[in-house]
């Protein structure tokens, strides 16, 4: 008989794990992604969030664990269980002699949609992907940009409950990850449920409303972006000083009760990432004038989903 996940939601994964070799990518990993939850699944190169991904569609096998999609087993019956799903997984490639209503066309048919159907979807997912003006172009004058927004368009055809992505904006120009943010942005306002693997932390914190962290194949936090910030504590903070910054003071400082890592961002200024909350920044401050640095400011800076993932990544090792 087949097993059900504990949660009934539209992404559970139970004690997953993948081994090459004696070398474990995913060790025993657990995650519920509830219905209508944006989730940016986090973690360095190498963390293991592909080859999650690539077991979550049915892409490699899982020697253990279990994953479900919409309540399906997606090792037992990949069929039924990617169904409802659209997936982008690593860099898309289409054929270059067709255009994108082409490509749309031929995608569509493959999954049994009418081609009225598909012509009307595909005029909407072009626009929201901003290529109506080269829907009729060869795709192989496209940019990556271009490439990874037809990519979202063709992942989002047949109207799919789950959207996987896997590190949608890697190799693209400032201008290509804005782009794609805001496709994102619009889609939240829709009834989808989004799995994100991503190591930009901007990017997450822009557009997801839950984060999963993992280095080395296991889950280090799981939760709500809001509740994982105020429950852990991490910031990041710049001192500034009248002084020119020693080398020997950014040692001593990173000695200091907290302090997660210190990087010099000017002659006169160092970046410090600090787990700890207002007892331990008011710690840090007397620590820091008791080293003999004059301070002239003392600021909160930065992204604190940064601090808290380089704490929890700086634990795991």
């Amino acid at each position: 008989m087949e097993s059900v996940p504990s949660v009934l939601a539209p992404i559970v994964i139970q004690d997953l794990t993948k081994d090459f070799g004696g070398f474990k990518a995913v060790d025993s990993l657990s995650i519920t992604v509830e219905r209508n939850t944006f989730l940016g699944f986090l973690g360095p190169n190498g963390a293991g969030k592909t080859t999650a991904i690539k077991i979550l569609t049915n892409l490699l096998d899982s020697p253990s664990g279990e994953a479900f999609l919409n309540g399906v087993d997606v090792t037992k019956r990949p069929k039924r269980a990617l169904a409802g799903v659209g997936a982008v997984v690593e860099t898309p490639e289409f054929y270059p002699y067709l255009t994108p209503d082409q490509t749309l066309m031929y995608l569509g048919r493959l999954r049994g949609m009418p081609a009225d159907k598909i012509r009307e979807r595909s005029a909407d997912l072009l626009k929201l992907v901003l290529l109506s003006d080269w829907q009729d172009k060869k795709i192989g004058k496209f940019s990556k940009g271009m490439k990874q927004r037809l990519a979202l368009a063709q992942a989002l055809l047949h109207r799919p409950h789950v959207l996987i992505l896997d590190e949608p904006t890697t190799g693209l120009d400032p201008r290509g990850m804005v782009e794609i943010r805001t496709i994102l942005q619009e889609l939240k306002k829709e009834q989808y449920t989004v799995f994100m693997s991503s190591h930009l932390l901007n990017e997450v914190q822009e557009v997801c409303d839950h984060v999963a962290l993992i280095d080395h194949g296991k889950l280090l936090a799981n939760g709500a972006v809001d509740d994982l910030l105020r429950d852990k504590g991490c910031r990041i903070l710049e001192v500034r000083s009248p002084q020119p910054i020693e080398e020997r003071w950014i040692k001593q400082v990173s000695a200091l009760t907290g302090v997660i890592d210190v990087e010099k961002v000017g002659p006169n200024a160092i970046s410090i990432k600090l787990k700890g909350r207002e007892e331990e920044q008011a710690d840090l401050l007397d620590g820091v004038k008791s080293l003999g640095v004059r301070i002239s400011s003392f600021s909160e800076s930065g992204n604190p989903l940064e601090a808290l993932y380089m704490s929890l990544v700086k634990e795991s090792r």
